[in-house]
């Protein structure tokens, strides 16, 4: 997996100011609508959508930079921050309810991308969503994907495919697909 510290760093300085507590209430409501009681973000940064979590809610991120997960873990103290890859997750099979992730995928080659997809499917124990730019035919501008086709990605597993929608412009303005699956 390439990573570039610098970029991620940056990422991670500017991350507040993308703050969307809209969509922050919708995973925090959907997480708690299915019924779960523990919720992963992989590629979490500073943990800005996992602040609405309420306290009776075992809530965990992973991500690789040191800056976001310090930041993160000074505005979080109760959320449990991890250094980990989506590609190789320090989680044990099936240990956490709802896993999502939230513009990040197209971050990733597609190698990573199916190591990440088979990593969350071992880690999942109910529902996975992932929130994300979309394309439909995962094209490349400057060698980054411009967005995933996710309901793609999850035909190969033993799941039930429960949504795979465009999210509303008031949840997310961004052209983000919302695919939810349950795991069978």
């Amino acid at each position: 997996m390439v990573y570039e510290k610098d970029f991620w760093d940056n990422y991670a300085r500017e991350n507040e100011s993308r703050y969307n507590e809209e969509f922050a209430k919708f995973i925090k409501d959907l997480a708690i609508s299915l019924r779960c009681n523990s919720v992963l973000e992989i590629g979490c940064g500073t943990g800005i959508d996992l602040r609405l979590f309420p306290e009776n809610f075992s809530v965990s991120g992973v991500d690789l930079n040191d800056l976001a997960l310090d930041m993160a873990k000074k505005q979080n103290s109760s959320i449990n921050f991890k250094k980990g890859s989506i590609t190789d997750l320090p989680f044990d099979d099936s240990s956490v309810d709802f896993i999502f992730t939230h513009k990040f995928l197209n971050c990733l080659n597609d190698e990573d991308l199916k190591k990440g997809v088979d990593e969350m499917y071992r880690v999942g124990a109910k529902y996975i969503a992932n929130c994300e730019m979309y394309d439909p035919n995962e094209s490349k501008t400057e060698g980054v994907f411009t967005g995933r086709n996710m309901l793609n990605r999850w035909k190969d597993y033993k799941v039930k495919i429960i949504s795979d929608v465009d999210m509303h412009e008031d949840i997310e303005p961004e052209k983000i697909r919302f695919t939810l699956v349950k795991k069978l």
